[in-house]
């Protein structure tokens, strides 16, 4: 059954004339009678007499019209609701995130977002690359932000992967070091220094760097979360690399300083959907605002 029918039986009802019917809805009375005969064909029953002056429903019309009435206004109620999500007055979105990008990156961009669209519900989950894209591909959240120092290192049959921006790796350093006021550095230059990372093997961490660099870092202290490390740095226990996106959210008291090109690990990060599914107009929006974000530094 055509709504459009329905909706030019109930506007017939109202008005009691096919005439005024057709002049409220843009048809002319014959298209108006042609689309109230369909109808009746379509239910097996007549739903208006026809008279001298005007129409009026039959009993099988008034039994109609309630029915008519609220299908058009559960229809007008589903067009709203599909709207809201498109103009973003409604919605969710489900962002996933690592540890890093939620220290300055994430939390601007999606202070922005609900600033401009508050009424759509966010939730952010944090998490490794690996754990984030099986949430994606199951479906529990919407849009991934991943990293990596290999660039194929994910599945792109799999994933729609968007580059977002290039993350170098810093050097930490305490106020009070030697080196602390230099504005580019050489690791060989810290070959003696006693190193914290997140394990004892340097090849598993971000000091696979100094091999590279033809040294072997002694390690002494190994934590795994950004704030122990740092709050270790700024003991003068040690430097520590940490990626740029951790070090927007880095404590005041560090020297936070470039290391040479050819020194220097960067991570690609990507945002990342499913791949051959319609891109939600709330995760459209917010990848609009990580970009903002990653332009400005955070």
């Amino acid at each position: 059954m055509d709504m459009a029918w329905l909706d030019v039986f109930r506007t017939v009802a109202h008005l009691g004339s096919f005439t005024a019917a057709g002049e409220r809805l843009g048809y002319t009375q014959s298209a108006i009678s042609r689309q109230i005969a369909t109808l009746e064909a379509e239910l097996g029953t007549p739903l208006f007499d026809r008279l001298a002056r005007g129409v009026r429903l039959t009993e099988h019309g008034r039994a109609l019209l309630p029915h008519a009435e609220a299908m058009l206004e559960r229809l007008d109620t589903t067009r709203r609701d599909l709207a809201s999500l498109t103009e973003l007055t409604a919605g969710r979105l489900r962002v996933g995130a690592f540890d890093s990008a939620n220290a300055a990156l994430v939390p601007g961009a999606l202070a922005a977002f609900r600033a401009a669209h508050p009424q759509v519900a966010i939730s952010l989950t944090e998490g490794l690359a690996a754990h984030l894209l099986d949430l994606l591909a199951d479906g529990a959240i919407d849009l991934a932000l991943v990293a990596s120092y290999e660039e194929d290192a994910y599945d792109r049959d799999q994933f729609d992967l968007r580059p977002l921006l290039d993350d170098p790796v810093l050097v930490a350093l305490p106020h009070t070091h030697r080196l602390a006021g230099r504005r580019r550095l050489r690791l060989a230059e810290l070959a003696d220094e006693p190193w914290i990372a997140a394990r004892h093997h340097a090849e598993s961490t971000l000091l696979a760097a100094c091999l590279r660099s033809g040294f072997q870092p002694r390690i002494e202290y190994a934590v795994a979360a950004w704030t122990a490390k740092l709050g270790l740095v700024a003991a003068g226990l040690g430097p520590t690399l940490i990626p740029a996106l951790a070090a927007r959210a880095a404590r005041p008291d560090l020297a936070l300083i470039p290391l040479h090109p050819d020194d220097t690990p960067v991570r690609r990060v990507w945002t990342a959907t499913r791949r051959g599914q319609r891109v939600p107009p709330a995760v459209v929006a917010f990848e609009g605002f990580l970009r903002k974000a990653a332009g400005a530094g955070g």
